[in-house]
């Protein structure tokens, strides 16, 4: 259950942070795309969340939509 909870909040802080970070970002999309994965992957180690390469790029296009959209 304390997991989740990191995980949920987790998310919530990291769609605020790419919105954030996209719209001050003068960076092309790809390295600050490749910054968020860094950061989501230091974090599941740090928390021992096993999440695949594969879910962690997911997560971070799902996060890069949303922010797109609350941008809009």
């Amino acid at each position: 259950m304390k997991q989740l909870s990191y995980i949920g909040a987790f998310i919530g802080g990291a769609i605020a942070g790419a919105a954030i970070g996209l719209l001050m970002a003068p960076e092309k999309g790809t390295d600050t795309r490749t910054k968020i994965s860094d950061a989501v992957s230091d974090f599941c180690k740090k928390h021992n969340l096993n999440i695949s390469r594969k879910d962690m790029e997911d997560l971070v296009d799902d996060i890069k939509d949303a922010a797109a959209e609350a941008i809009d």
